[in-house]
């Protein structure tokens, strides 16, 4: 069977699981570099594909002139006219599946993640909970491909070079010889977030470190705000939240010596580039299949599950039970430190 020529690949959605495609998709991309590859996903996430040949990104304007569904068949005219002739769904959700109808119609093969939704229940339940690792998302991101007769081998990607910092990134950097660590202490939910008053403990033992250099990352007003007062308070410490644009952002992360990350989309974005990403769970787990790509399992922070044997209470960390408002507290701030400092010292 001959393999697709163009290739459609489907994923939409939060910036994580986006990120979570870049080796998958690099890879195909090298295997077979004669595979035109149209990502179909958000304008803003443009800059995570810069690297990945005979690659084009186009835009889903699902709120704008592709929404509902005259508008998802209006996009997937679109992309027939781009001459794709097989589809990567790797979102597998009402929107995708839309699309998935239309493409069959035009008699375009489409293959789906397979999300392994029976083993995430059987791993978040309260009781008879079965605890095993899942497989993980990356390379269920590659079985879509093998099912287009485009298999690849996970283990041979090669991370992301580093970027090219902008001259003004390069005036928050600063000249001096230091290490630089990144930290992103937020989470698009609170269950996932380590307090604030445990992460300033642990930006507190770091400002001790001569050699150390703190990049904050954020996003939105909130969260921006919070992080411009941790600027003025920690003196080897800088928000970069609202200062630089995505794409210099990824730069920046590229050029890291190390990132403190929780379950959330700043330690994929680093992973992709080999950096070591320190991951701090609360709720979820690394077995539900999300951990960054290619970290090892002693760089993940976990809460106590003796104490909370609920964990992972859920897939993506939206439900608190009784109970477990606080499992995060159970990841002493000593602990964060000692990880950073052994990775980076």
């Amino acid at each position: 069977m001959e393999h697709p020529k163009h290739i459609l690949v489907i994923r939409l959605s939060a910036m994580g699981d986006v990120a979570m495609t870049v080796p998958v998709i690099k890879r195909v991309s090298e295997t077979y570099p004669d595979v035109k590859i149209t990502v179909l996903t958000r304008r803003f996430f443009a800059p995570l594909f810069r690297d990945i040949k005979n690659l084009e990104v186009y835009e889903a304007d699902v709120h704008g002139k592709h929404k509902g569904i005259a508008g998802l068949k209006k996009l997937s005219r679109e992309l027939q006219n781009l001459g794709v002739d097989a589809v990567a769904d790797l979102h597998n959700v009402l929107r995708s599946n839309i699309l998935k109808a239309f493409f069959q119609l035009a008699g375009i093969p489409v293959r789906q993640i397979d999300k392994g939704r029976k083993e995430r229940r059987l791993l978040t339940r309260k009781t008879n909970k079965v605890f095993k690792r899942l497989k993980p998302t990356h390379q269920r991101y590659a079985d879509v491909f093998a099912a287009l007769n485009l298999p690849v081998n996970l283990f041979e990607v090669e991370v992301l070079h580093k970027r090219k910092l902008s001259e003004n990134v390069k005036k928050i950097t600063g000249q001096e010889p230091k290490k630089w660590l990144g930290i992103a202490p937020f989470a698009q939910h609170d269950s996932k977030a380590y307090p604030v008053d445990l992460m300033k403990e642990v930006l507190k033992e770091l400002e001790k470190e001569n050699n150390l250099k703190i990049f904050l990352f954020g996003g939105g007003a909130r969260e921006t705000k919070e992080l411009e007062v941790w600027d003025e308070e920690f003196d080897n410490a800088v928000s970069v939240a609202g200062k630089i644009t995505f794409e210099e952002e990824l730069a920046l992360i590229s050029q890291l010596d190390a990132m403190v990350s929780m379950d959330s989309g700043n330690g994929h974005l680093a992973a992709n580039f080999g950096v070591p990403v320190i991951t701090l769970w609360g709720l979820t787990h690394p077995y539900t299949g999300f951990a960054p790509f290619r970290q090892p399992d002693e760089n993940f922070l976990l809460p106590d599950l003796d104490k909370y044997p609920a964990i992972p209470t859920s897939i993506y960390g939206k439900d608190i039970p009784a109970g477990y408002e606080e499992v995060m507290r159970s990841i002493p701030s000593h602990k964060v430190v000692d990880k950073i400092k052994e990775i980076l010292f």
